[in-house]
């Protein structure tokens, strides 16, 4: 049986960018943002490199 901690949750590019922007913007730490949106600090993390990757112009996608 799978808990809601294991299920692979959908975000929208809106919140994506708006949990990035905490960090950049706001000045929030990680830890914060994350248990402030209810997400994990991976999630997070892996969040903030996909935004910097794509702001550099590289893409992560391997179909890219």
């Amino acid at each position: 049986m799978l808990n809601d901690k294991t299920k692979n949750k959908k975000y929208t590019a809106e919140f994506k960018q708006e949990a990035v922007a905490l960090l950049t913007e706001q000045g929030y730490s990680v830890s914060k943002a994350a248990a402030s949106l209810g997400i994990t600090d991976k999630l997070l993390y892996n969040l903030k490199t996909k935004f910097e990757a794509e702001q550099s112009g590289v893409s992560l996608n391997a179909d890219g």
